[in-house]
C-alpha cells in the first residue's frame, strides 16, 4: 500500500469511492433515504474542489487502485475518511489515520476533531476519540445522526 498526498487528478476517484462506500458500508446504520441524501454530496463540485484546494488530502493506493482517502481541514479537523467497500477491515483507515495524526502533531495541534457517522464511530473510538455529543444533521429535509468526537493529542 502506498499513502501519498492527494491531487486534483484524484477527485473523480475519491467521489466514486465516497458514493460506493456510503451506499454499501453504511447501509446497516442508515435508511435508504438517508444514504441517498448523504451520497448526493458527491455531486457538489464546489465542495470537493474546496477539499482538494484547502485541505491536506491523502490517498491510499493498492496496486494502483484507490483503497481509501482522508482529509485534514484547518490542521485539526478530520473532514473525510473513507475506505473502499472492497478494502474494509484491512487496516487502511488506521494507517491513514496515523498519518493524519502525525501531521497534526507536527503542526503542534492539541486536539483532533471529527463529525463521525454511526458506521465510523467504533473505529474512531478505537483510535482514542471520545464522543462530545450526538448530533442530528438535516440534509435536504432528511435527518442524519452523527457524533461530534475529539481526541487530545500528546
Amino acid at each position: 500500500m502506498i499513502i501519498r498526498k492527494g491531487t486534483p487528478g484524484d477527485l473523480a476517484e475519491m467521489r466514486t469511492l465516497f458514493t460506493d462506500t456510503v451506499t454499501t458500508v453504511c447501509q446497516n446504520d442508515y435508511s435508504s433515504d438517508q444514504i441517498n441524501v448523504w451520497k448526493s454530496g458527491a455531486e457538489n463540485d464546489e465542495r470537493w474542489l474546496g477539499v482538494i484546494d484547502s485541505q491536506l488530502v491523502i490517498v491510499a493506493k493498492i496496486n494502483g487502485q484507490m483503497a481509501g482517502f482522508c482529509t485534514l481541514d484547518q490542521g485539526n479537523y478530520i473532514d473525510l475518511l473513507f475506505v473502499h467497500k472492497d478494502f474494509q477491515n484491512q487496516g487502511i483507515a488506521r494507517k491513514m489515520y496515523i498519518f493524519i495524526e502525525q501531521e497534526a502533531t507536527v503542526r503542534k495541534e492539541k486536539t483532533l476533531a471529527a463529525d463521525v457517522s454511526k458506521t465510523a464511530k467504533p473505529f474512531f473510538e478505537k483510535m482514542g476519540f471520545k464522543v462530545i455529543k450526538e448530533q442530528t444533521v438535516n440534509v435536504k429535509g432528511i435527518d442524519l445522526t452523527n457524533y461530534k468526537m475529539e481526541k487530545e493529542l500528546n
